[in-house]
């Protein structure tokens, strides 16, 4: 007798079923992945100097509004990293 997991695992994969990568899309995937995080510790450096002066001053419109751009970037970073890796496994 099949358990509820083993069940449902089964109706997954008739649904979507999965798809084995190759390896140079596991290449792509994982030099996609290194390029955001690069990206996204550049950002963070340049948003976080931003909030430091920011917080220097004494501006806290400006210090909000830097943290909203952050959280911003970081997420249309990942969104993007999201995209690309799509691309990546459709072939």
């Amino acid at each position: 007798m099949k358990s509820a997991y083993e069940l449902a695992m089964e109706r997954l994969q008739k649904q979507a079923p999965t798809t084995k990568l190759t390896e140079k899309q596991k290449t792509q995937i994982s030099e996609l992945e290194s390029l955001t995080k690069a990206k996204k510790a550049e950002q963070e450096l340049f948003l976080n100097g931003e909030i430091a002066k920011a917080q220097a001053k004494g501006g806290v419109e400006a210090l909000v509004q830097h943290h909203r751009q952050l959280k911003h970037e970081l997420s249309r970073l990942d969104e993007e990293l999201e995209k690309k890796k799509e691309k990546v496994r459709q072939g």
